[in-house]
């Protein structure tokens, strides 16, 4: 890369990370575009498409001297990203939008984009490494084991990696910080955005939540709750019951629009079955396979074994127990620092 100069497209959110990704492109003098995706209507301040993200990158791309441009990509981030949010929690289920934002929108519709600019390769401020390795791009973790992002980009297949960038992935969120200040970059003191970019204050808003019983093990209605959709696997505040003990929904039924909580003990699972699989640096494995596993991004990763059921399901099975397996949200594999894959939970097995 650095040898040979290319044409690359760096998405640009306005923060330190996407901008510092930029600056370094730049500096090793590369024909860099920034791109911002405008893929929320406004967007609340914090977020990523906001009036205020939109004139901070192009604040950085003026200041590094690159051409900048705003990309509409309204229309499907809403039908991927936005319309698949709210139908997961329509049926009981907790989704991750940005496991789905990264596969359909940045690493595919802005990927094409890029494509059409005439760009070598996308980049990207995500924290993660891309290896070729005997022909294979491989996706590994990034060096800051607080700031990997390897668990959100599972989805992506050979292709994309082939055309993708991450020029963080070797770096520490300390030292990009310093990077940004060296490169006197306006955003280098910006705090990063840690919610959900289109909702603003109360999700329940986008969905038909309506109040319905909250039961205990046995059945036993012990409360109300203020619509299915506003909860998940393993909450435990916003209940507003008088229990003993501290209660946690352990089911979600949107059939009956009923929430069954139980204690702690209760939440715990030792496996899961799991569809919707993407094996983003290997093969699909078809034998039993130990990996290290994480269930949630904020989650550390555990000792399993995979067992194919068919071509499209596999069972997880962990070490130890987890707490709160939940569906729909993402399970990813680890060999050591590569990803191997994932998938979407569906239930405990």
């Amino acid at each position: 890369m650095k040898n040979t100069i290319k044409k690359i497209v760096v998405a640009m959110s306005g923060g330190v990370d996407s901008s510092v990704a930029a600056a370094l492109l730049k500096k090793e003098g590369h024909d860099v575009i920034g791109v911002t995706m405008q893929i929320w209507p406004g967007g609340k301040e914090s977020s990523c498409c906001s009036l205020s993200a939109v004139e901070d990158a192009r604040r950085v791309a003026n200041k590094l001297g690159i051409p900048y441009y705003v990309l509409n990509f309204k229309k499907i981030f809403k039908k991927k990203v936005m319309d698949y949010f709210i139908s997961e929690y329509e049926c009981g289920r907790t989704p991750n939008p940005c496991v789905k934002c990264n596969q359909h929108i940045k690493f595919d519709a802005l990927l094409k984009k890029a494509k059409g600019l005439g760009a070598d390769f996308l980049a990207t401020g995500h924290y993660a490494k891309i290896e070729k390795i005997a022909g294979r791009y491989i996706l590994k973790k990034g060096i800051d084991p607080n700031k990997d992002q390897s668990y959100f980009l599972y989805t992506l297949d050979q292709d994309v990696l082939s055309k993708t960038i991450f020029p963080l992935g070797g770096l520490t969120k300390k030292e990009v910080r310093k990077l940004a200040k060296k490169f006197k970059l306006n955003v280098a003191d910006k705090e990063e955005s840690q919610e959900i970019c289109f909702v603003e204050d109360d999700f329940g808003q986008l969905m038909s939540a309506k109040e319905g019983n909250i039961i205990d093990q046995a059945g036993k209605v012990i409360g109300k709750h203020k619509g299915y959709q506003l909860y998940t696997i393993g909450q435990r505040r916003g209940l507003g019951l008088a229990r003993k003990e501290p209660s946690y929904v352990v089911k979600i039924d949107p059939k009956s629009n009923i929430l069954t909580v139980g204690n702690r003990g209760d939440v715990y699972g030792d496996d899961l079955i799991a569809g919707d699989l993407n094996w983003v640096s290997g093969d699909r494995t078809e034998a039993p396979t130990k990996v290290k596993a994480k269930i949630r991004y904020n989650s550390p990763s555990s000792e399993a074994e995979i067992l194919p059921l068919s071509k499209e399901k596999i069972k997880v099975m962990f070490k130890k127990p987890q707490f709160a397996i939940t569906p729909g949200q993402s399970v990813v594999f680890y060999n050591g620092d590569t990803v191997v894959g994932g998938g979407i939970i569906e239930s405990r097995g």
